[in-house]
């Protein structure tokens, strides 16, 4: 199926529907906003900037009321200790208002993240829930940047391999889910890239695409939390990250699925692929 041939499927299924993109601002949000305005549907953007905010259920009302389907993405972890009772609450009131189709992303292999799918499985809804990799994204957009661009890259995921899954892939998926919503009601898709790598040899594809000495440290998750409180990262969000690093990061997710294939009919991108696009646009600087 051709990029167009994509195209013109979901739009068929997202003329005349209102989907409200939690996040919108975000790495995920952003580019869901994006397909799905390619795609046809009437995109709601659901931020703090748009009167939006997770942590004040006053503002949900007006950004759900009149939507035909959201996309939910919790603004910190989704295995925050805070997200089920948030993510309960917010597809209930979706759910009351009439709102029935939702679509979460989620973490694939964060145990974490169970209590918060359980809760949107709980709440009435027609709900999918997004599994997604560790996104390609965050080497150039998220929290390893600066250490790439600084020539060295900290992080405790040892010699782990991961199928690190392109953020354009998820927004295509979850954009294709809210068109043929009764085909994916009710299912947990798992969403990898195409091949497994180490985050030694995804620094290693980034440090010969720039052409500059990048090294990769591993380091124990408890010495990075450490880290992250040295830099004013809070005490509770590190710790949070320390535990999900420590489970998540420990070989479970060191294998591919074919979900992106089932549902857009495609390989999904390649990392290498992300690397030189990030490279040409000035990710990790010339």
């Amino acid at each position: 199926m051709t990029r167009n041939e994509e195209n013109a499927a979901v739009t068929a299924g997202g003329n005349g529907t209102t989907v409200v993109v939690t996040g919108a601002s975000g790495r995920t949000g952003s580019r869901v906003a994006r397909a799905a305005g390619e795609a046809g549907f009437t995109v709601r953007a659901a931020s703090r900037a748009r009167g939006f905010d997770w942590g004040d259920a006053s503002t949900w009302e007006r950004t759900l009321r009149g939507a035909d389907a959201a996309y939910l993405m919790y603004p910190t972890d989704i295995g925050d200790p805070a997200a089920a009772e948030g993510i309960g609450a917010l597809a209930r009131e979706a759910v009351k208002l009439g709102v029935r189709r939702l679509v979460l992303l989620s973490a694939r292999g964060e145990d974490q993240a169970l209590p918060a799918e359980e809760a949107l499985k709980g709440s009435g809804a027609d709900w999918t829930v997004v599994r997604a990799s560790w996104f390609a994204q965050n080497f150039s957009e998220g929290p390893l940047v600066e250490g790439i661009a600084h020539g060295e890259l900290v992080f405790p995921a040892g010699e782990v391999r991961e199928p690190f899954v392109d953020v354009r892939d998820i927004a295509d998926v979850v954009t294709a889910v809210l068109a043929d919503g009764d085909r994916y009601t009710g299912r947990t898709l798992r969403l990898t890239g195409p091949r497994l790598l180490t985050w030694r040899e995804a620094v290693a594809e980034i440090a010969a695409e720039t052409g500059r000495a990048i090294t990769y440290t591993p380091v124990p998750a408890p010495a990075y939390g450490e880290a992250l409180t040295g830099f004013g990262v809070p005490a509770g969000e590190a710790a949070l990250l320390v535990e999900v690093f420590e489970t998540l990061l420990d070989g479970r997710n060191a294998h591919l699925t074919e979900d992106v294939r089932e549902v857009l009919g495609r390989a999904p991108r390649d990392f290498s692929a992300f690397v030189r696009e990030a490279a040409a646009a000035g990710a990790w600087g010339n």
